[in-house]
């Protein structure tokens, strides 16, 4: 029960990260954590591969589905939010199953962290 509840919050946030919203509500940032605070922890740290290989502690899984929630609330450097959400988005829903013990969770995981597909279009010089 308290995993699937991690699963419908992570789906709401996606819905309502990708809905509008207030002007001021545009200007500020809600994340917990920066891309490059993200990026260090959950890529280059290895965090979400670990995850992605079904390796990992509840903790950890934890810990990537935060990570790429506050991935999907933080402003891309380029590139428009719509295609920043629908990246950023396949990563939490892919997290939230790997938080759950879905089978395809480490299958979707690889599909979703692209480096290359969301460095073109949304990483700044």
């Amino acid at each position: 029960m308290k995993k699937a509840l991690f699963v419908m919050l992570a789906a709401g946030l996606i819905v309502g990260m990708t809905t509008g919203g207030t002007a001021e509500d545009k200007k500020k940032s809600a994340a917990k954590y920066t891309i490059k605070q993200i990026m260090k922890t959950a890529m280059k740290g290895g965090l979400c591969a670990k995850v992605a290989k079904g390796g990992g502690s509840e903790k950890d899984k934890l810990k990537l589905l935060d990570l790429t929630i506050s991935l999907l609330e933080n402003k891309p450097k380029k590139g428009t939010q719509g295609a920043w959400a629908k990246k950023a988005g396949a990563l939490v829903y892919a997290s939230a199953r790997a938080a759950v013990g879905r089978k395809d969770a480490g299958a979707l995981l690889k599909k979703a962290a692209n480096c290359g597909a969301c460095h073109k279009a949304h990483k700044g010089k």
